[in-house]
């Protein structure tokens, strides 16, 4: 977060300590995508689609979510390959009625023909949304490789090609086959279901019995998939891909096919292996290869999703996130892995290393505060398909029985001769090598058998003697006694204990949630860190350089359940902690110290900044994050886009670093919360140890940074960029509507406009008009400034972002005619199901910390925001809020109004030289005598390297690569303000006050 922007209107803020909760409902078939039928792939998740478009008792397509918006809630759903799950919140009051609309759609769904062809447009756009995801293309080419007519090889998405050309080629009937699927697969003994309200237990038995018990019941067997064993023993899986993703990284990834282990639920022998995998402390994979400079981080284990973990296998996969020097030392990467590997074995299963974890996950579980209602059914109903009734709640929480024989079996199965191996890499694009196309995504790849001399020299490995099991972990907490307070009396708010011309301290002891866990945040505020990207730059580098210090001292604390993030501001560094109090502190000093005692050599210097020049790269082509930049950049006084940082750090360098570091600890303001299971005395020792060790001076007030925003014109103005992807056809148009500075009530009327909006906002443009499959509104507040926005994620291939502009402010046209129709009933209703939000209890000490720290954050300090919001809300008029409406929009003639448009490619990956995979085709081996490039079957990446000279640079594409194109807008009204040049564009624009009083 670099920008300033809160939203906090959006976040955390609608919580209050109070009776309220919202009550949530979720259901789970034990059916999923694996039942797609193999001529219709995607039905199960184009039935998950259509269910919720009306039933027979509530016809209109819109009814459940129409109903669960007016009333403060959300819904949603998904499908899995066995398991399909729905779910929502809604307010309390409204619980018993939102459950019978549910029911419906499990009883008597309409499914109408006429809505078939919207919401196979919809499915479509949910897959080209993510073409882009490598984490898709990764699964899509790995479920290639399984046997013929395994059902993990199925494409599950679903598009338009999947659920109507092709079937009606073939002359399949998509809906017909979409209600006999229905019949099938959505059966009452199927089904598992979790409610959360504060109605009694009884009440909801009665009212679950009633609503529910017409769900069908076809009385067949479970679609059943255990006799499909061995999905990937195929001659596909054991061999070596290349991969070029479309994000700029490097990136090794090792897959193991294991059984299915869920009946070894009780010993969860994968987290056990992937704990001991993935570690990062001394002796361990990733300590090996960052002294080297080949890996920066590494991931181990398997996921639990529907995909890695289902009744025909198990996966366990090993990521290693490799620097260029790793990628040219790929086998040295690799024998490093299986020689730990072989470590693991001939020590054997460590009962010490097990208890350990498994005391960590019963102290976790014990001290468990509540999650959001919904999330909780949502894991639950899931639960209730894969443990017994006893276990429902602790079968996927907690390590129950240790047990060496099933965790040797497992550390038998993983061994260098039965993986997988996949490499990402940018590089591979230049080097021409990756001439197959994989047909669903279009991932360009090459594959081949593993060298010989590669795979003899792994077979009998000696492990290194830097190797060696983690030792005990000191963060484990064993104290959870709760603190007597030393500050009385308790307030509900937090107290400022210190206020010094050097430090502001606030503090508040936890009386809600009795835990012992407690949360440190403190603000390190430094003067002009945003004056120049450079110093920005270096600020990235300062950050990300501390944490890769830190990573062997605090993965143990962060197994521990103690953990840490670095938040990067335009006005300073946030640091905040969190968990079981008892060894916090000594977390919190551990990084004070490599503040202190920051270094950095010259070979790690240089690896950080190839490291995040591939971040600038990889924010740049994401369409979201470069309309949001963008956007910022125009509104904000002072705002460095990713692409100025990735013009400008080229030449930074390390002297550069020290000295940036040097001056930002010299001179600082700081400002913390201690929040929890904590003393007030323990909270100014925190305090004194972090000035002490920094040695800093005061920050005059008047060095204090401030942020302000500018006020955009009384027109409609656009800007409108190429996006930067060429093969992304994905388009991301936001209108920002400017209302002016902010106060609470003013924020309040937005707040509730937008919660009005959000529903037919997605109705509309998403539903009825097919704009694409995300779109929403949301309530701005940019450092004291409100606006209102609409997002739509479009296709370049469907709709220009012109049309998009126009169907936007179509639809405001549209809403304003539903103000106006709004009765005082209807204002009062939905005036209520916002307080009633405000008035939810938090589930958790972390809602509470949030909401105090975002006021220490922007210094507004009005703890009891909440309470005013209730009875600003509580005052409002209908006429007020019509009039918010109408006057900051274009139709009301005083609009400030900026469309920002990024603009996909209309050119798709299909239209590409290279031919995609036949449907039914195998990954191809191509011969090296045949003269085709399609794949260099040398293993060494630097060999490769040398033989394309064109490679030398690879990583060091010119900024023109990722400056901004300014693209021609002949669509657009010569009255309206065309911006091509955004300097230029925020001269003479008038700057709002920094107020605080928001």
């Amino acid at each position: 977060m670099e920008d300033g922007e809160e939203n906090e209107e959006n976040k955390n803020c609608k919580k209050t300590p109070a009776s309220e909760k919202l009550a949530a409902a979720a259901l789970c078939i034990g059916t999923g995508s694996f039942s797609d039928p193999p001529d219709v792939p995607g039905l199960a998740h184009f039935l998950e689609h259509m269910v919720f478009m009306g039933s027979e008792k509530y016809p209109d397509e819109n009814a459940f979510d129409a109903f669960i918006k007016k009333h403060g809630g959300n819904s949603n759903a998904f499908t899995d390959c066995e398991r399909t799950i729905f779910y929502f919140d809604v307010q309390k009051k409204y619980f018993r009625n939102a459950l019978d609309i549910f029911a419906q759609f499990f009883i008597s769904p309409l499914m109408k023909k006429d809505a078939v062809d919207r919401e196979i447009k919809a499915v479509d756009s949910e897959y080209e949304m993510n073409l882009p995801s490598d984490t898709a293309r990764k699964q899509q080419l790995l479920g290639n490789m399984a046997k013929d007519g395994h059902p993990m090889g199925k494409f599950f998405w679903g598009n338009v090609q999947s659920l109507k050309t092709t079937p009606e080629e073939l002359g399949v009937d998509t809906y017909g086959r979409l209600r006999e699927f229905h019949k099938r697969m959505y059966s009452a003994h199927y089904m598992t279901l979790a409610v959360q309200s504060k109605e009694t237990l009884d009440d909801l038995e009665e009212w679950i019995t009633e609503i529910f018990s017409d769900v069908p019941n076809n009385t067949q067997q479970r679609p059943d998939f255990t006799n499909l064993k061995e999905p990937f023993d195929t001659e596909e899986f054991y061999k070596l891909y290349k991969v070029v993703p479309v994000k700029n990284m490097d990136q090794l990834e090792i897959t193991w096919s294991l059984p299915c282990l869920q009946q070894h639920y009780k010993v969860k022998p994968l987290p056990y292996l992937g704990w001991l995998l993935g570690h990062e402390g001394k002796g361990s994979i990733l300590s090996y290869l960052k002294k080297r400079l080949w890996a920066m981080s590494i991931n181990s284990g398997n996921d639990e999703s529907g995909f890695e973990y289902n009744t025909t296998w198990s996966s366990f996969v090993i990521t290693v996130c490799l620097t260029d020097e790793g990628f040219l030392h790929i086998y040295e990467v690799l024998t490093a892995v299986f020689e730990y590997i072989e470590m693991l074995r001939r020590v054997g299963p460590q009962e010490r290393v097990y208890k350990e974890i498994q005391t960590i996950a019963s102290n976790e579980f014990r001290w468990q505060e509540q999650s959001e209602p919904v999330d909780y059914v949502e894991n639950l109903c899931e639960s209730m398909q894969l443990y017994p009734p006893e276990e429902y709640l602790t079968g996927d929480r907690l390590l129950f029985e240790y047990d060496q024989n099933v965790i040797s079996d497992c550390l038998s199965r993983i061994r260098p001769s039965n993986c997988s191996i996949m490499i990402l890499s940018k590089k591979y694009k230049d080097m021409e090598i990756c001439n197959l196309k994989e047909k669903w995504f279009q991932s360009p790849y090459c594959v081949s058998d593993l060298d010989d001399s590669w795979t003899k020299s792994w077979e009998n490995l000696e492990p290194s003697a830097e190797f060696h099991i983690p030792e005990e972990n000191v963060y484990i907490a064993t104290d959870f006694n709760l603190k007597e307070p030393d500050l009385h009396p308790l307030l509900k708010f937090p107290v400022a204990i210190l206020d010094s011309s050097q430090s502001r301290l606030w503090y508040k002891k936890d009386d809600k949630f009795l835990v012992p866990k407690a949360y440190i945040a403190f603000h390190l505020i430094a003067p002009a860190i945003n004056v120049t990207p450079e110093r920005m730059v270096m600020f990235d580098l300062f950050a990300c350089t501390l944490a890769q210090n830190l990573s062997e001292v605090t993965y143990a604390a962060d197994v521990a359940q103690l953990s840490y993030s670095f938040q990067l501001l335009e006005t300073g560094l946030v640091i905040t902690l969190r968990g079981f109090n008892h060894k916090l502190p000594n977390l919190f000093h551990a990084i004070v110290d490599h503040i202190a005692d920051f270094t950095v050599s010259e070979d790690l210097f240089l690896t950080m900044k190839q490291q995040i020049t591939k971040s600038y790269y990889n924010k740049c082509i994401d369409p979201t994050d470069l309309v949001r930049d963008v956007r910022l950049s125009i509104i904000n006084q002072v705002y460095w886009r990713t692409t100025d940082k990735r013009a400008c750090i080229g030449h930074i360098t390390r002297d550069m670093l020290m000295h940036f570091v040097h001056e930002f600890k010299k001179k600082l303001f700081v400002e913390g919360l201690v929040h929890g299971n904590i003393t007030a005395r323990e909270a100014l020792l925190l305090e004194e140890y972090l000035c002490s060790k920094l040695k800093c001076s005061v920050l005059p007030k008047n060095q204090h940074p401030q942020k302000r925003v500018l006020q955009l014109p009384e027109s409609q103005s656009y800007c409108r960029v190429k996006g930067f992807n060429p093969e992304d056809i994905n388009s991301v148009v936001t209108n920002y509507y400017q209302c002016g500075a902010a106060n609470i009530r003013r924020a309040c009327l937005n707040e509730l406009l937008m919660m009005k909006m959000e529903e037919p906002c997605f109705d509309i443009l998403r539903t009825r008009e097919q704009l694409g499959y995300s779109v929403f509104c949301t309530s701005q507040k940019n450092n004291n400034t409100l606006a209102m926005s609409v997002t739509v994620c479009t296709q370049a291939t469907k709709f220009s972002v012109s049309q998009v502009d126009e169907h936007i402010e179509k639809f405001l046209v549209e809403f304003e005619d539903i103000l106006d129709r709004m009765t005082q009933q209807e204002f009062e209703t939905h005036v209520n199901a916002l307080v009633t939000l405000k008035r939810c209890e938090d589930s958790h000490m972390g809602e509470e910390v949030h909401r105090h720290w975002t006021q220490i954050e922007l210094q507004t300090y009005i703890f009891d925001r909440l309470e005013k919001e209730i009875l600003e809300l509580e005052n409002l008029t209908l006429v007020e809020f019509r009039e918010w409406f109408h006057q900051h929009v274009p139709s009301g003639g005083r609009a400030r109004k900026l469309s920002v448009q990024v603009v996909g490619s209309t050119i798709t990956s299909e239209t590409s030289e290279v031919k995609p995979d036949d449907c039914d085709s195998k990954p191809m081996e191509i011969d090296p005598a045949s003269g085709q490039n399609a794949c260099l079957f040398t293993l060494d990446p630097l060999v490769e390297l040398q033989r394309n000279s064109r490679t030398e640079q690879i990583n060091c594409q010119s900024s023109s690569e990722t400056d901004l194109q300014f693209l021609p807008m002949p669509d657009i009204d010569d009255q309206k303000t065309k911006i091509a040049n955004i300097p230029v564009f925020k001269e003479g624009l008038m700057v709002y006050p920094a107020s605080k009083n928001s």
